[in-house]
């Protein structure tokens, strides 16, 4: 396939690409922004849920990416441009020189998540989770320690907002998640048999001594306020021991402790 060459930063044909951060904060109606190689290499590939749309390269990286052109479905654009030309389309120097339009799949319902749950499955709950960089590191870390997906609240931050994507290197995209309120998610995980534990530093019980029994959620909190007292009534209250007088870690630093711990240790099974 033979990418289409963009010379003028105004062609219509890439308009959706045009001023990306002031786009990134007025939403894109169920399209979003992949930026940077790895994160394009995950979008093209069999295990993204989400679909590609377009790619928007810059000139010099276009013979790099050929592969992945070529794994793009049939009709799928390819554009090049200058970049200087990128750079105008874009509204910032873009240094990685490689962006991709694509489409959001349709969330899952909590219910297909939860459906035949074994018991070494590991899913990660997050709870007003409203800084995208720790969104993006809840990401990474769940696929990297192989949970089985990520649930979130309703006040939680979009996971499909470019900074998100490129922090989690394309982990949101191929990663299954799904929103609800919080309780509901509560009396979902409940229903199918899952113990949640809350990450607090207010926790007596240490992570540490903890050893599973069955199917097992984490449940995390903003960095600040972390997780309501309401909802910690409802699940098992757990920390994380430190030296030094902290108390508390990065949330996003805080689940992978937990999921290395959890995904890690021998477990109290049958």
């Amino acid at each position: 396939m033979l990418p289409i060459i963009i010379q003028d930063p105004e062609d219509p044909r890439v308009a959706a690409y045009r001023d990306i951060r002031e786009r990134d904060l007025t939403g894109r109606q169920g399209l979003f922004i992949a930026e940077g190689e790895v994160v394009v290499r995950v979008l093209a590939s069999d295990a993204a849920r989400a679909r590609p749309l377009s790619l928007l390269l810059a000139d010099k990286r276009v013979a790099a990416l050929g592969d992945v052109i070529e794994r793009l479905p049939a009709g799928t654009p390819v554009y090049a441009a200058g970049q200087a030309v990128l750079d105008r389309i874009a509204g910032f120097e873009l240094h990685r020189g490689v962006l991709a339009l694509g489409e959001k799949p349709a969330p899952p319902p909590l219910e297909s998540l939860l459906a035949q749950v074994s018991p070494d499955d590991v899913f990660v709950v997050a709870i007003g989770i409203g800084n995208h960089d720790n969104m993006g590191g809840l990401f990474r870390n769940a696929a990297a320690f192989g949970a089985r997906a990520v649930l979130l609240d309703s006040t939680c931050c979009d996971p499909f907002y470019r900074k998100a994507i490129r922090v989690s290197v394309g982990a949101v995209l191929r990663t299954p998640f799904a929103v609800a309120g919080s309780s509901a998610l509560l009396d979902a995980l409940a229903g199918a048999g899952v113990e949640v534990l809350a990450l607090t530093p207010s926790a007596d019980a240490r992570l540490a001594d903890y050893r599973r029994e069955g199917p097992v959620a984490i449940m995390l909190g903003s960095e600040g306020p972390g997780l309501p007292a309401e909802t910690i009534a409802r699940c098992r209250p757990i920390g994380i021991e430190m030296a030094g007088g902290f108390d508390s870690l990065n949330v996003a630093a805080t689940s992978a402790a937990a999921l290395h711990h959890l995904t890690t240790t021998a477990w109290r099974g049958p």
